[in-house]
């Protein structure tokens, strides 16, 4: 990854509960990395499997599945095995990515992730262009709010006052188009003109049901203040739901 300018640095932030801890600094991700490696968390609470057991035989039926299933529409949930060695998965491709960037992000998760999370019985792991979770538990349907980070540019707007409140408000916004009139991608982007332009994203796992989605999506846009206060980019990311916000354009036009 090339090296960019000081002023498109990116504050890497991991957030646990209420609590918001500086964690690195990063690069930006341009337009053009957007198979960029964000973040990835193993769970140490569901305990850990040994290699060749019939879990790790299930997690990679589960990897393939999902490699199969997922690029043609963005998404998809599947589960392996049998108690006590089931396995539950889903894959997530941003909105805007095509197919082809779908499955070449989950390429690249996927075998990312069982490096990074050898024997854990449950990890996640994220990407610019996708999101890869696997747990022991079913947790489809269910807003997760452990699994959570942010990012953020460290330069500042000239008026954070306003420029929060406008990006709340589009976000807001973003987030009623995303879960009202029968959006079934759970996505959405747009822009907005304050002077200058800023763009947004909102996104949820498609097991949420469109009530869950935008509890999901509220509760990280009341972060902002935290996460994000008068700087000129940022996001947050969980794995449920995740926002997005630039003064550049990032979404991929066809």
């Amino acid at each position: 990854m090339s090296s960019l300018s000081s002023s498109k640095r990116m504050v890497w932030l991991p957030i646990l509960a209420l609590a918001i801890q500086l964690l690195s600094i990063q690069n930006v991700l341009c337009q053009s990395q957007s198979n960029a490696f964000l973040y990835h968390k193993c769970s140490d609470i569901e305990g850990s499997f040994t290699s060749k057991s019939t879990y790790e035989s299930n997690l990679n039926n589960l990897f393939s599945q999902l490699s199969y299933k997922v690029p043609s529409t963005g998404f998809a949930t599947s589960s392996t095995g049998n108690t006590p060695d089931n396995v539950n998965g889903l894959a997530l491709c941003r909105g805007d990515a095509s197919s082809s960037d779908c499955s070449s992000c989950l390429a690249t998760a996927i075998p990312e992730i069982s490096k990074r999370c050898p024997n854990n019985k449950a990890g996640i792991i994220w990407y610019d262009n996708c999101l890869v979770k696997y747990s022991s538990t079913n947790f489809f349907g269910r807003i997760d709010y452990e699994n959570r980070f942010a990012l953020y540019n460290v330069n500042n707007v000239s008026d954070p006052t306003s420029f929060n409140t406008q990006t709340r408000d589009l976000l807001t916004e973003l987030t009623k188009t995303a879960t009202t009139g029968g959006n079934q991608k759970l996505f959405a982007t747009g822009e907005k003109n304050i002077g200058k332009k800023l763009y947004g994203l909102v996104q949820c796992t498609r097991d949420l049901r469109s009530g869950s989605c935008k509890a999901c999506l509220d509760g990280i846009i009341g972060e902002l203040p935290n996460c994000c206060d008068g700087k000129e980019g940022g996001r947050v990311v969980g794995g449920s739901c995740n926002f997005r916000y630039e003064i550049y354009p990032f979404v991929k036009t066809a």
